[in-house]
C-alpha cells in the first residue's frame, strides 16, 4: 500500500472513487465530474467488496457510495472503510432521502449524502463541502437525525471522559446544527480562523475525521445535553 495519505497532494485534484452496481449510474456520475478541475475519478467498483479492495490499494480522497448493492452493501462497505481508512471521506448516493438509510449511513461513518437525481452543481457542491471539511447536512435534517441518535443513545454517558472546553462545547453544538465555520464565528463573535481551530481540536479530541462524525459522537457521549451560554 502506498504511504501517501488522502489530501496530502498539494493543489492536485481530489481523487474520487465511484461505487454503484449500475454501470449507467457510474457513467452518469463520471460524466458529470469530467469537466470539474478540482476532482479526478480514479476508479470505479460495482459492489462494496470490490470498493474496499480498490480503496485499500489507491487511497482516494473521497468515495461516492451507493446504498443497495450485491456482495456487501454500501452501509457495510462504508463502515468497514472508515474503520480501516478513516481519512477517506464517503458520500452516500441514494435514490431517496430515506431517514433510515441516512441515519444508518451517518452511524457507519458517511459524511453526508447526495440524491441520484442531483444536478451537476449540487453534486460538485456536495463533494467540495465534504473535502473542505464542512458538513453537508441541512439544519433541519441534522436536527432530526441528532434527535434520533439522542433517543437511541445509552443511558450511561461518558461525557466526562472527553476533555472539551466550554468554548469547544459551544462550537460543537453549532457544528451539530450544520453551521459552517463562518456561521459559527458569527454566532460566537470570533473569527472564522478561530472557529476552524476549535473545530480541528474538537475532531482530534473526539477521535473522528469529519464534522458529521463529530456531531454523531457528541450525541453518543451526551455532550449536547446541557447548554453553555456566554
Amino acid at each position: 500500500m502506498t504511504s501517501e495519505t488522502p489530501r496530502d497532494r498539494g493543489d492536485a485534484p481530489a481523487r474520487l472513487v465511484i461505487v454503484d452496481d449500475q454501470e449507467i449510474v457510474r457513467a452518469g456520475l463520471r460524466g458529470m465530474l469530467a469537466s470539474e478541475p478540482s476532482v479526478e475519478v480514479v476508479g470505479e467498483a460495482a459492489n462494496g467488496r470490490d470498493a474496499l479492495a480498490l480503496c485499500r490499494r489507491i487511497l482516494p480522497d473521497l468515495v461516492l457510495m451507493d446504498v443497495r448493492m450485491p456482495d456487501l452493501d454500501g452501509l457495510a462497505a462504508t463502515r468497514a472503510l472508515k474503520e480501516e481508512c478513516p481519512s477517506i471521506s464517503v458520500i452516500i448516493v441514494t435514490m431517496h432521502e430515506n431517514p433510515d438509510y441516512l441515519f444508518e449511513a451517518l452511524k457507519a461513518g458517511a459524511a453526508g449524502y447526495v440524491l441520484k437525481d442531483a444536478t451537476r452543481r449540487e453534486l460538485v457542491s456536495a463533494i467540495q463541502q465534504v473535502l473542505s471539511g464542512d458538513t453537508m447536512l441541512n439544519a433541519d435534517l441534522a436536527t432530526r437525525l441528532l434527535r434520533r441518535l439522542a433517543d437511541e443513545s445509552p443511558q450511561e454517558r461518558k461525557s466526562a471522559a472527553v476533555a472539551l472546553t466550554r468554548r469547544e462545547r459551544q462550537v460543537l453544538r453549532l457544528l451539530a446544527q450544520g453551521q459552517t465555520n463562518r456561521e459559527i464565528a458569527g454566532n460566537l463573535v470570533i473569527t472564522a480562523g478561530t472557529a476552524k481551530q476549535h473545530v480541528e481540536r474538537i475532531l482530534g479530541k473526539l477521535g473522528v475525521s469529519d464534522r458529521t462524525q463529530a456531531a454523531v459522537r457528541a450525541v453518543e457521549l451526551g455532550l449536547l445535553d446541557s447548554s453553555d451560554d456566554d
